[in-house]
């Protein structure tokens, strides 16, 4: 019986953020977060919030923008990772952990920064670097309070080694952001700051969805005016194609034109689905050629990925009943983003479809799925993810 080749290690990476050198697009974005990262350089502080759906590759930008920080703009930078955290405390906490472990590209600031908080800092091991969590978690209070004289003094012994200033990310931050005390630590950090001489060059990143940043001037209004918008939208078809083109090529993998095509169709410009849909692509290409079948097979397998990670059970239920298999069809057969109009889809349908219509849409509103939009018969997707899900879905209903 003959063996199976193995394959190289899929470019892909679905479920995590992006590796840097496999980072494209954002052209934008990036440009905001760079004219702060070439401020703080020069002595300036500032504050970006990183903004986009769930899923859209904000925890990827900011792991590509702390590579470019410490590249390019000699910015030390940690990227702390707050979910789950539920006090300031922790948030101090965690950013010294995360400072700790960083691991920068230029490892003399790494020792630097383990002498500056060597209470904290343990020693390497047989399975990594340790760390007294114990002195960690009582200081918890004390770190709080004494927030900006710990970066002060990471950023002291980081400048001895040619460092021009820190970058701090607060990521995962959905569960912090309904504590009014975090708005409070942090306009407090960035006041206190701005009032030092001289203020501490410091950016800080935080990567959330919209409702984040607002629950966060909801909890105090006048931090407002600390953040920079760094908006992330989905991909454009030149940027997945260059993606796609560029990941499969790293695995010496060519992926033809029409394969191309229903990649990004199906992706609709969001990274998550098309890590997924390139995963799924890579493992059932066999000969080193992506093609239009081994591609449209990639769909079907995506389809029931995405629905288990990305959609609530009971939608899913709801999204896979017979009665509306047909009206989900001609739903992604119809071009629109998020919002449609329920005349543009009415007009589709046949009679025995019609009559299941309203029902549906009532459906969908009460499971979270469609809101009512700003015109009159106007509904919105709550979720792309939802969305895609519909259009991924579709693949498996319309007739090929």
């Amino acid at each position: 019986m003959a063996s199976i080749p193995l394959k190289g290690k899929s470019p892909f990476y679905p479920g995590q953020p992006v590796p840097v050198e496999l980072f494209v697009g954002r052209k934008e974005a990036i440009g905001r977060i760079e004219r702060a990262l070439s401020q703080v350089a020069l002595g300036k502080p500032g504050a970006v919030f990183i903004t986009g759906e769930y899923g859209i590759g904000k925890s990827s930008l900011a792991g590509y923008i702390r590579y470019v920080a410490e590249k390019e703009f000699k910015i030390f930078g940690a990227h702390t990772l707050l979910g789950g955290a539920s006090s300031v405390e922790e948030v101090a906490t965690r950013t010294v952990e995360a400072i700790l472990r960083s691991g920068a590209y230029d490892q003399t600031w790494t020792e630097s920064v383990r002498n500056a908080l060597s209470k904290y800092a343990g020693k390497q091991e047989l399975f990594g670097f340790s760390i007294n969590f114990e002195a960690l978690r009582s200081d918890g209070p004390t770190l709080s309070r004494g927030f900006l004289p710990m970066l002060r003094g990471v950023y002291e012994r980081t400048q001895q080694q040619g460092a021009k200033g820190l970058l701090l990310i607060l990521d995962e931050i959905n569960g912090i952001t309904g504590d009014p005390q975090f708005s409070h630590f942090i306009k407090g950090l960035v006041d206190e700051n701005a009032l030092s001489r001289p203020p501490l060059p410091l950016l800080i990143v935080f990567c959330g969805v919209e409702e984040r940043r607002k629950e966060m001037i909801e909890n105090h209004p006048p931090i407002e005016r600390i953040f920079d918008i760094a908006e992330i939208k989905p991909m454009d078809d030149e940027e997945m194609r260059r993606f796609f083109t560029e990941a499969f090529a790293s695995q010496e993998i060519k992926v033809d034109k029409e394969a191309l095509d229903t990649l990004t169709h199906y992706s609709a410009g969001y990274p998550k689905v098309m890590h997924i849909l390139g995963d799924a692509a890579f493992w059932i290409d066999k000969d080193g050629v992506v093609d239009k079948t081994d591609a449209f097979r990639a769909v079907l397998a995506a389809t029931e990925d995405v629905g288990r990670k990305f959609v609530d059970q009971q939608v899913l239920t709801a999204l896979r009943s017979s009665d509306y298999r047909s009206i989900l069809a001609k739903l992604a057969r119809t071009s629109f983003d998020l919002a449609f109009q329920k005349a543009q889809i009415a007009k589709g349908l046949n009679t025995a479809e019609a009559r299941k219509f309203n029902n549906f849409l009532q459906k969908m509103k009460r499971l979270g799925v469609l809101r009512a939009g700003e015109n009159m018969g106007e509904y919105v997707f709550n979720s792309r993810l939802v969305r895609l899900y519909v259009l991924l879905n579709s693949a498996a209903i319309l007739p090929k």
